[in-house]
């Protein structure tokens, strides 16, 4: 063969492989899978949970969800959609409108971003859950001023207020976290949006997936544009649905952009619900009865009474840290709904967990991520606990740790 028509020939293949024969262009922290399939058994024993969510669910609660299904276009959901939202806006004390997606609580984490910011968002981070709004911001092209914090302090109104004042940028929104779980921290979010309140062209917006219902705020009143949260947290609910409460200011706002959420986009989940009593899209019809079954039960403790309950519990459990421990949040920040704890004794943390986990049937969870793992432990004190179960968890702890 001559040079050329080698040549021509290997062109030839090259131009024309197949492209499941091509290898694979190396990826930067490409991960290796290890998963396999794992079956369920469904006979695992019942474990008491003490973790930041999913947290325990009443047996009447988790019956709702067996109703026979219906149609989520049907009158019976409209009733059951109504109730849900009415029955929340009612726990809650808000005029503002409320919306509940099937789906985490974060997912508003980006439809609020998409639907408020045009360009800058200022978020204070202070721990891993605000910095992941920062970093969700940023995959949907957003400007993210970072306002950091050593994980355990707590965000300061004072600091917010300089930023705002003192930047050049013009902020769309500043986004806050009111219960850091990683961190055990609980802001000021109350303090903060009265200084936001003082910039009427910037929104605020508060992740309270792990603090809603378990940690009293009063909405209306502290210029809150968006505050959402997951149902598996203090309300005491199966996980699957995000709870969202709207102002008008941030309605409006959405109207003035040219693009928005889809699937968490304000116009379109509100106006849907003004105009037939329903979700957009389908939900999940089980878990909103299991909500509606729950939220009466919330109605009938009240919101403040609520609060008061979870308040008790987490100044018990602060109480018996300092007696064998040291609390890790900054003091006076302590969170309402999740203690994190700092491992002054050096026990050995995964061991304890294990054990309490074998011997009790009892759940609780180590410090979050590689930072805190063996630092810090954490107990969540939240949504149906009360301070005899409490107890019953830091009694095993000292029994196996031999405080």
């Amino acid at each position: 063969m001559l040079f050329w028509d080698t040549i021509t020939v290997i062109a030839f293949s090259v131009r024309y492989q197949k492209y499941h024969t091509t290898p694979r262009l190396s990826r930067p922290y490409q991960v290796v899978s290890v998963t396999e399939k794992r079956e369920y058994k469904a006979d695992y024993p019942d474990k008491t949970l003490y973790i930041p969510g999913p947290t325990e669910v009443r047996e009447d609660v988790i019956e709702a969800m067996c109703e026979p299904m219906f149609g989520h276009r049907m009158d019976q959901m409209t009733d059951l959609y109504t109730t849900i939202v009415e029955d929340t806006k009612e726990f809650l004390g808000t005029d503002n409108e409320v919306v509940i997606l099937t789906g985490s609580g974060t997912e508003f984490w980006e439809a609020s971003t998409l639907n408020l910011v045009d360009e800058n968002i200022l978020v204070p981070t202070c721990g891993s859950f605000s910095e992941r709004h920062a970093n969700v911001a940023e995959r949907l092209g957003k400007n993210v001023d970072r306002l950091e914090y050593e994980w355990g302090e707590a965000i300061k109104p004072e600091d917010i207020r300089a930023e705002l004042e003192e930047s050049d940028t013009d902020y769309d929104v500043v986004a806050t976290v009111m219960n850091e779980s990683s961190t055990g921290v609980r802001n000021p979010i109350e303090e903060i949006g009265d200084v936001v309140a003082e910039y009427p062209d910037t929104y605020f917006v508060v992740d309270a997936v792990s603090s809603l219902g378990g940690d009293y705020v009063d909405i209306d009143e502290h210029n809150i544009d968006v505050i959402f949260a997951s149902s598996q947290k203090a309300f005491a609910m199966p996980p699957g649905l995000a709870i969202c409460v709207v102002s008008d200011d941030a309605y409006e706002r959405e109207l003035e952009k040219d693009s928005a959420s889809w699937y968490g986009g304000f116009q379109r989940t509100i106006d849907y619900y003004e105009r037939k009593g329903q979700t957009h899209s389908t939900p999940a019809i089980p878990i909103m009865l299991a909500y509606r079954k729950q939220m009466k039960y919330m109605l009938e403790e009240g919101h403040e009474a609520r609060s008061e309950r979870h308040r008790e519990m987490a100044e018990y459990v602060r109480e018996w840290a300092d007696e064998h421990f040291a609390m890790f949040p900054e003091e006076g920040y302590e969170s309402q709904t999740v203690a994190c704890i700092e491992n002054t004794q050096g026990i050995d943390v995964a061991e304890t967990i294990e054990t309490i986990n074998e011997e009790y049937d009892m759940a609780f969870s180590n410090g979050y991520g590689s930072q805190l793992g063996e630092q810090t432990f954490r107990i969540g004190h939240m949504g149906e606990h009360d301070l005899e179960s409490i107890k019953e968890l830091t009694d095993a702890i000292e029994d196996v740790a031999d405080l």
